[in-house]
């Protein structure tokens, strides 16, 4: 191993170490460590850029764009005070309904995207019912974050496989995995809804106040939901046609967005860029940065080659070892950063001889979105919800919600070894 590489390990580990610890902002020291990469001539300006996948980028700012705009109409609290009415009021079903609309939501704009928008409705009908929010909190997190893994662009790892493995499209992503993710779904929900059953009771009187509510002043401004509602159409069903059409994703959500804004006049153009989450953007280009200089090195390779060697390129075993693996670091570190650095390793696998990749694509998808249940930490979502709550004064507790949670992940992760292994191994 040479000096460059010894040093672009030490470089990795300690910018790791501080986006595990929080200590200083993610972003900041991702971006830090890429441009060390670069300023050690590590890796060369070009070579790093070459190595950011602007694709991913592309797909994440105009899906943002389009739901800032989306957001601006209230339909998302129309949606979650019209569920609540459905189901009479009850504080045990409005947990079930919520977690399905977030796990929806979570499918089709991206998890994070979607708990930003369902947890200030949350805390507005916990207060009208007054019980604890926790439940639903918790519930949603675990929701946001199984729904995020039915599609390519419900979850930032699928939206990094799926850019970086172009023969994935769109409905391979819901063909393979939207089936289990909902089912692992309904399984969560129904065990989550046992375990908090006793904490979900309120009066007669407070659920008839719900019932009085009226979701329909919630629509603040009808001609821009119909102009929202016509460009995410099209923006999802250009999802579902871009291999057809040879467009790229990111296209079709940049796309989509210019259409809505082209719509919406200017008025909308610098509120929706403010609501895009740079942060999120250039923690990804540190993120592509720090990689390559892994993969100039040639540590990925190597890594890729220590797990041949302990696999020996047997198929079954490579995909349940990266799922297991995915899973239980996605529970303790983002998700995110894993999945960058896993990408490379597993293609450096097909050019050493795996010819079929696809269950360890889908091993890696699973491991990492579901793995992120884990622990308050394991994903991008948690951590935002978990932000949102203690705003309100009520703080979730880290070893409340692993003791709840990291169970449900090991079954779900269960759950998805006997799919991965029955459908792609036998």
């Amino acid at each position: 191993m040479t000096n460059q590489a010894i040093l672009a390990i030490g470089i990795f580990l300690i910018t790791y170490a501080f986006i595990v610890t929080e200590k200083i902002h993610r972003t900041i020291i991702a971006m830090a460590g890429g441009i060390l990469m670069i300023i050690l001539g590590i890796v060369k300006q070009e070579t790093a850029l070459q190595h950011v996948d602007f694709n991913t980028l592309g797909l994440l700012t105009g899906m943002m764009i389009i739901v800032a705009i989306t957001a601006e109409t209230g339909l998302f609290h129309y949606l979650a005070i019209w569920a609540a009415k459905k189901v009479k009021g009850d504080p045990l079903k409005i947990l079930v309904v919520l977690g399905i609309l977030t796990a929806v939501g979570s499918a089709f704009l991206d998890n994070v995207t979607t708990v930003l928008l369902m947890v200030p409705v949350t805390f507005n009908i916990t207060k009208e019912l007054q019980v604890k929010p926790i439940p639903y909190l918790v519930t949603e997190i675990i929701a946001s974050n199984i729904g995020g893994t039915s599609t390519l662009i419900g979850d930032p790892p699928n939206i990094m496989i799926g850019s970086a493995v172009k023969q994935l499209t769109f409905m391979q992503f819901i063909n393979h995995l939207t089936a289990i993710s909902f089912f692992i779904l309904l399984v969560n929900i129904l065990l989550l809804a046992f375990i908090f059953r006793k904490e979900l009771r309120t009066s007669n009187e407070l659920r008839n106040q719900l019932m009085s509510l009226d979701e329909r002043k919630e629509i603040t401004d009808k001609k821009l939901l119909v102009k929202s509602l016509i460009a995410l159409s099209f923006t999802i069903l250009g999802f579902f046609l871009h291999q057809v059409i040879q467009i790229e994703s990111a296209t079709v959500a940049l796309a989509g967005a210019f259409l809505l804004l082209i719509m919406t006049g200017e008025k909308y153009l610098e509120k929706s860029f403010s609501k895009v989450e740079w942060g999120t953007i250039f923690f990804f280009i540190g993120l592509f940065v720090l990689v390559s200089g892994l993969l100039e090195t040639g540590v990925i390779s190597l890594l890729a080659k220590l797990s041949m060697n302990y696999t020996k390129g047997n198929i079954t075993s490579t995909s349940i070892l990266i799922l297991w693996i995915s899973a239980v670091a996605s529970a303790f570190i983002d998700n995110i950063p894993f999945v960058a650095t896993m990408i490379p390793m597993i293609k450096e696998m097909g050019s050493m001889g795996i010819q079929h990749l696809e269950p360890i694509w889908w091993s890696l998808s699973l491991g990492a979105c579901i793995g992120g249940n884990g622990t308050l930490i394991g994903a991008s979502a948690n951590v935002i919800v978990a932000g949102l709550a203690a705003q309100e004064g009520t703080p979730i507790s880290f070893k409340k919600f692993l003791f709840i949670s990291f169970p449900l992940m090991v079954v779900s992760i269960l759950l998805c070894t006997g799919y991965i292994y029955f459908r792609y191994l036998i």
